[in-house]
């Protein structure tokens, strides 16, 4: 009787996540640990001081509450934070200007003339602070990033070993990360109207009658198409961060070190993603640009070539004679 070999899974070992805080106790960081030791010293102080004059009834329903908070606050998790950070960002958030718009220097405050009613708007600061000529995104925060775009593969189309070859190679890219990467898979809008016009174009210069009749058709169908649905195409793009370690030396030196270091980077998940037949492109100066106006802006389109605020618009005409 013969028995077929089961396929291999579908599985690629990556190590524990490194910046996971160490468990000191009872499989509890050192946060957790104080923030458990607070709130059960302060049920105890309660308890202590109150328990001679308020009933057991009454000092459970003080105390009991106050450390079932601290546990959940200590184990609890809340998009992807503990819960007392959760807890900090929503109180940094709750006073803060809501309404942010785009402006180099502060808001001027309004004319004695003018009562204003609520609160002036807060400018928008953004966390890239420039795009350099190769791309790399020098920072708010003296870090540098990079945008590096990737081709999509048909997984399900695949053998059962390919498939496990595919894993296992994307497996060992990961692993072979030495700093933080993000991986962002978004969907945009798609417009077929240059497909359409060149489709049109070459229909005309065709060497035979029924293939032009069958580009204008498909011509037609494009169209169609393009007016009667909502088109979306799918971007992959992997971001590459480097902070500098050391803040010693000019600052643009800091900024030509650490944009050399994530090119690199970049180049080495070129080579390691191409092995997989991915074939992956760092964004220049413009389509940076242009993808971050379309996360900022989604579902907006925006035609490549925009000037920037401060640049000059010219235009020329040509007379023919």
């Amino acid at each position: 009787m013969k028995y077929e070999a089961e396929p291999p899974p579908l599985l690629a070992r990556v190590p524990a996540d490194i910046n996971c805080p160490d468990k000191i106790a009872y499989g509890l960081n050192l946060r957790q640990i104080l923030i458990v030791t607070l709130t059960g010293g302060i049920a105890a102080a309660i308890y202590y001081l109150f328990h001679q004059l308020l009933p057991i009834i009454i000092l459970a329903a003080i105390v009991l509450p106050l450390f079932a908070l601290g546990i959940a606050i200590a184990l609890g998790r809340r998009d992807g934070l503990s819960l007392d950070r959760f807890a900090w960002a929503a109180l940094l958030h709750g006073p803060a200007n809501k309404k942010l718009i785009a402006a180099p220097d502060e808001i001027a405050e309004p004319p004695r003339w003018c009562r204003l009613r609520g609160k002036l708007p807060a400018p928008l600061r953004l966390p890239v602070r420039t795009i350099r000529t190769d791309g790399a995104l020098e920072l708010t925060n003296d870090g540098v990033a990079v945008l590096v775009e990737t081709s999509t593969l048909s997984f399900h189309l695949r053998t059962r070993d390919e498939q496990a070859a595919l894993v296992a190679g994307f497996g060992r890219w990961l692993n072979s990360l030495e700093a933080p990467v993000q991986l962002l898979a978004r969907a945009r809008p798609a417009d077929l109207s240059d497909l359409i016009e060149n489709v049109e174009a070459q229909a005309d210069i065709l060497p035979h009658p029924a293939l032009a009749s069958a580009a204008r058709e498909h011509s037609a169908y494009l169209a169609e198409l393009n007016t009667s649905r909502e088109l979306l195409t799918r971007q992959v793009l992997i971001v590459l961060r480097n902070h500098p370690a050391s803040s010693r030396g000019r600052r643009p030196v800091r900024r030509d070190a650490s944009a050399a270091v994530v090119l690199r980077r970049a180049a080495e998940a070129e080579r390691a993603l191409a092995a997989l037949g991915v074939t992956t492109r760092v964004l220049d100066a413009d389509q940076a640009a242009q993808a971050l106006t379309e996360c900022l802006d989604p579902g907006t389109r925006h035609p490549a070539g925009q000037a920037l605020p401060d640049e000059l618009i010219t235009s020329s005409t040509r007379s023919i004679t």
